[in-house]
């Protein structure tokens, strides 16, 4: 277990422990109804499952904090089950399972620097810049006359990830990618 805290010291990307399992806060908010206890609702994400939940306290519980470690590494390959970061300090290899990051491994290139979770010791996930620039390996050229009416269309990434860009991006750009929305940011170059 880690330490203890009064709820009213809770803040935004702070490891938590509920029912056994470790959390980060995304958002809080202090409730003070007309009657009644004065409560804090969480949105947290569970950082094994992924799920979002919300989790209410009252004002007088105590919440612990998890044990939760974060190291700066850097992407360096996968073999198909895991992937590979190297520690950005100690230089030591840690090896993620696939399926415990299936949603930020269509962002990441060899030499991504990212944050690996540790739980417990354990590697549980890795957190990714809010942005990453990569190139686009497939998509439809423009026609005439699309340009003008600011669609979009699917390109696949050097990564593998789909994502839908506008007409004027071509086989070969770099884009800039928002990793938590999977949007398209910019084209770089």
């Amino acid at each position: 277990m880690g330490e203890r805290i009064d709820i009213n010291r809770i803040a935004r990307d702070m490891f938590i422990e509920h029912k056994g399992e470790p959390y980060r806060v995304l958002d809080y908010d202090h409730v003070k109804p007309g009657k009644g206890q004065a409560f804090v609702r969480v949105k947290a994400k569970n950082m094994i499952t992924g799920n979002v939940i919300e989790i209410t306290y009252k004002a007088s519980d105590l919440i612990d904090l998890a044990d939760f470690d974060q190291v700066f590494a850097e992407y360096s390959y996968s073999d198909g089950d895991s992937y590979y970061f190297m520690n950005s300090q100690t230089y030591e290899m840690v090896a993620i399972p696939k399926e415990k990051i299936e949603e930020e491994a269509k962002f990441l290139k060899e030499g991504t620097q990212v944050v690996v979770f540790y739980y417990k010791g354990q590697p549980v996930g890795i957190e990714l810049p809010k942005h990453v620039e990569l190139k686009v390996v497939e998509t439809e050229p423009a026609f005439k006359g699309d340009t003008a009416t600011g669609g979009t269309k699917p390109a696949r990434l050097e990564t593998g990830a789909v994502v839908q860009v506008p007409f004027f991006v071509n086989e070969g750009d770099v884009i800039k990618v928002d990793t938590r929305t999977g949007s398209y940011v910019e084209r770089v170059k």
